[in-house]
């Protein structure tokens, strides 16, 4: 009887130690995995000594848990489950009172409002099993800023808890869809912040403008515009917001070596943001350029009877990946930035199209259609191993990266009894946490910009 109580209590010893061991374990979230279980984390209204520093910290505290949740990789728990009433961010927290919750994190945080009107934002970021905190910050901003300030704080806390860059302070920009009083297609550049808040149009309803791409420097865009009554590539800044057409019919420099009928699609910048990389139709069909915004010079970098279009550069710059029917239905190809070295790396059935190179420069992402079904993938940048197909549906289209190469939004299209309806959608690299983007309309070609400083 001794024994049995001695490997009893050695059993006990075993197993509490291993819950203990478990318990040690630092909070991570595995990005790799979707969202099959997100992580619980509570988020309580961040606090402030004054009526309008509550309101705004409300705010805050609505947009960094909208955020999150978004990812796919936490779930926010309900504040009316809340026993704790968080009124000093400054004093350790009851862990208990969040434990019980099955909270696994705790984000609090206070506002204040300066003498001159700035707001100064900080929080702190607890692991509630072990009761400690991960992280701890502040921002000062002018109070017009509450927003930007609020996706600032979800990218740090999706950065501490997952190890990666996050991507919630961004923009995107789309191709805002709609029809005129006589029923004429309607397609206007528009801008939004990643979670669909303060939406603006860049160009009127007087032109078409389709496919944007974002600048490295998030303040310049180049779009396709049908303006001069052909298909040409504009720069847009941002800032100004100077309209250029690069290639324009007729034009002197670079446009005098594009076939003054011709089109130029599909401008992408290269990661210093220095070049363009651009499908332009000569008298021998579409071909890759290389566009130097700074010398304006064109190099010409394929050169093929089938048409090869839609570039976009890898993240190193060094190579380039384009789709082309050179080897009888449309597939992907990789070429060196100097036009050589051309290396097919999709070998599947049906039309390969719309490749962009993940930041990451592991993947590219494409859409394929095989007979009338669409579907939106991602393939090794070297061709090798199998795709994987992230969705399928009646209509996709233009794959955009987020920065920090976990997210897609594309093009979907859903067909209804007056026709196709286009909006856009995002799903992440497990292909989990399908989510339709709040764009008030119909809409279609996102970019998604680089983190905004």
């Amino acid at each position: 009887m001794t024994r049995i109580l001695v490997l009893f209590a050695a059993l006990l010893a075993l197993i509490g130690w291993s819950a203990v061991s478990d318990a040690q374990e630092p909070l991570r979230v595995d990005v790799t995995q979707g969202n099959l279980d997100p992580m619980p984390i509570a988020v309580p209204d961040f606090v402030g000594a004054s009526d309008e520093a509550l309101r705004r910290g409300a705010d805050i505290t609505r947009v960094v848990a909208n955020d999150l949740a978004s990812s796919g990789l936490f779930a926010p728990v309900d504040q009316d489950a809340f026993i704790e009433d968080i009124a000093n961010i400054d004093l350790r927290p009851r862990f208990s009172d969040w434990r019980v919750i099955n909270a696994d994190a705790l984000l609090v945080g206070s506002v204040t409002i300066q003498e001159d009107g700035r707001l100064v934002v900080g929080f702190r970021l607890w692991d509630t099993r072990l009761e400690e905190q991960l992280l701890g910050l502040q921002y000062r901003t002018a109070p017009e800023n509450w927003r930007r300030v609020a996706h600032r704080l979800a990218d740090a806390v999706y950065e501490r808890l997952t190890g990666e860059t996050g991507y919630f302070n961004t923009r995107i920009v789309y191709v805002s869809e709609g029809r005129g009083i006589e029923g004429e297609p309607i397609r206007q550049l528009a801008l939004m912040d990643q979670d669909g808040a303060n939406p603006s149009f860049l160009t009127d309803r007087s032109y078409m403008a389709l496919l944007p791409n974002y600048s490295p420097s998030a303040q310049e865009i180049t779009y396709v515009s049908f303006l001069d009554g052909q298909a040409t590539t504009y720069l847009y800044n941002l800032e100004t917001g100077r309209q250029e057409a690069l290639f324009a019919s007729g034009g002197a420099g670079a446009a005098s070596q594009v076939d003054p009928d011709g089109q130029s699609l599909s401008a992408r910048f290269s990661p210093d943001g220095s070049e363009l990389a651009v499908s332009i139709e000569t008298r021998s069909g579409h071909d890759i350029h290389l566009f130097d915004l700074q010398t304006r010079n064109l190099q010409r970098l394929t050169q093929h009877p089938a048409d090869d279009v839609e570039p976009s550069f890898a993240p190193d710059g060094e190579r380039i990946v384009f789709s082309s029917a050179r080897g009888g239905g449309s597939q992907l190809y990789v070429m060196n930035r100097d036009g050589s070295d051309v290396q097919r790396i999709t070998f599947g059935s049906g039309r390969y199209t719309t490749p962009v190179w993940s930041p990451r420069g592991d993947l590219i992402a494409f859409t394929k259609q095989v007979g009338g079904q669409f579907s939106l993938g991602v393939v090794r940048a070297d061709g090798s191993g199998i795709e994987r197909i992230l969705f399928e549906g009646y209509f996709v289209d233009t794959p955009a990266w987020s920065p920090n190469g976990r997210v897609l939004l594309f093009t979907r299209g859903e067909q209804r009894a007056n026709g196709t309806r286009y909006e856009i959608w995002s799903v992440d690299l497990a292909g989990f946490n399908l989510r339709r983007l709040a764009t008030g309309g119909m809409a279609s070609d996102p970019a998604w910009s680089p983190l905004i400083e």
